[in-house]
């Protein structure tokens, strides 16, 4: 992940007019909703804002805030950016002790997520933009995955040549097999002990890649570096301390590549594997309605729109175009794409026993 920082963006106009005016005002439900969905709106401008805890970059969730604030005025959002731990432990702790906590939940830790949600902490809610959304992103009408992030291989474009990079898993095993000398500590990837986001993308190779271990091997010869942080890695890369580095986030990447030209990113053909921000409503918020408004917002055209094009997290709706879009990504890879579905699925590696299991099998792997 990024370095977070805890921020709170209050925007909204506190307007002072009449009740008969502000009620027409607000009751505006967006083209093709519910016609009840007024009552939404008007709840949510009597709760007057709608708080959030989430893994996305502040800078990233700017614009949507933005635009939130403009087409409801006067819902203040309290955006708490933090790692996907820190936003886990913070609002169970909270949630356990009765107090205040996020009304909303969005977090990269899909794991966690849906962890929260199946334990009962996630509010059923069939948002009006459901149906936009792919059937793997959908839990139960409860938790809701909202973009489509392209794990990438990201190298030193000055030092890697493009015959080198890899195409495929089996590529990048050979390459770290038959170029020990060049790659021995200069490669990169999460510490998948630290890093919520880096084992649940490591766990879904397990499944992926028939030939796992053999990869985990190659990672050991090479005394891979490993970090928590994606900023970090991406500077590793970028000033040769590091070559090249596995399951990164793409969007961050392709962020950083646009103004550094040292850095460039690569997708894999045989598979690649896809995140998705995971967002669900507190069953206990006290601003359901805000928080209704949120998703529905996050969900939308509107709002993927932004996400694609200004938060650069690629749109998870097909029906949103610009290069950073689901659609402009399978026309470039088709079915090597492999999203990681929203689904109880994602909890098989929480499980304590599994876990350590893996973790072990990883480390003896890496020591061969």
């Amino acid at each position: 992940m990024l370095h977070k920082r805890r921020l709170s963006v209050a925007l909204g106009l506190a307007l002072a007019l009449p009740v008969a005016f502000s009620t027409a005002a607000y009751a505006q439900a967006p083209a093709g909703y519910p016609v009840d969905y007024a009552k939404t709106v008007d709840g949510a401008k009597k709760e007057g804002k709608v708080v959030i805890y989430s893994t996305t970059d502040s800078k990233a969730a700017e614009s949507l805030i933005k635009d939130f604030g403009a087409l409801y005025p006067g819902v203040k959002v309290e955006y708490n950016d933090m790692n996907s731990t820190e936003a886990y432990n913070r609002f169970i702790s909270e949630a356990a002790a009765g107090g205040a906590t996020a009304d909303v939940m969005w977090s990269s830790s899909m794991d966690l997520q849906v962890k929260l949600a199946s334990e009962g902490y996630g509010m059923p809610y069939k948002s009006p933009e459901a149906g936009a959304v792919p059937g793997w992103a959908n839990w139960k009408d409860t938790a809701y995955g909202t973009t489509f992030e392209p794990a990438a291989i990201v190298y030193n474009k000055r030092l890697v040549p493009e015959a080198e990079v890899p195409t495929t898993h089996a590529e990048f095993t050979k390459l770290l097999t038959t170029k020990l000398d060049k790659y021995k500590n200069k490669v990169t990837t999460y510490d998948i002990e630290k890093s919520g986001v880096g084992f649940s993308l490591m766990t879904h190779d397990l499944k992926l890649n028939p030939e796992f271990w053999d990869f985990a091997k190659a990672m050991g010869h090479v005394s891979a570096r490993v970090q928590s942080s994606t900023g970090t890695m991406l500077e590793r890369i970028s000033s040769g301390e590091n070559l090249i580095g596995y399951n990164i986030l793409g969007p961050y990447a392709l962020v950083r590549a646009k103004k550094d030209p040292s850095i460039g990113v690569a997708f894999t053909k045989d598979y690649n594997l896809v995140l998705s921000r995971v967002i669900f409503i507190n069953k206990s918020a006290k601003n359901v309605n805000a928080a209704k408004l949120w998703v529905d917002y996050i969900l939308s055209k509107r709002g993927q729109t932004i996400i694609a094009n200004d938060a650069q997290l690629f749109a998870i709706r097909g029906d949103v175009t610009g290069a950073t879009t689901s659609a402009e990504l399978t026309k470039q890879l088709g079915a090597a794409l492999k999203p990681m579905p929203v689904s109880t699925e994602l909890l098989e590696y929480l499980d304590q026993k599994k876990r350590l299991d893996f973790l072990k099998q990883w480390k003896d792997a890496a020591k061969k």
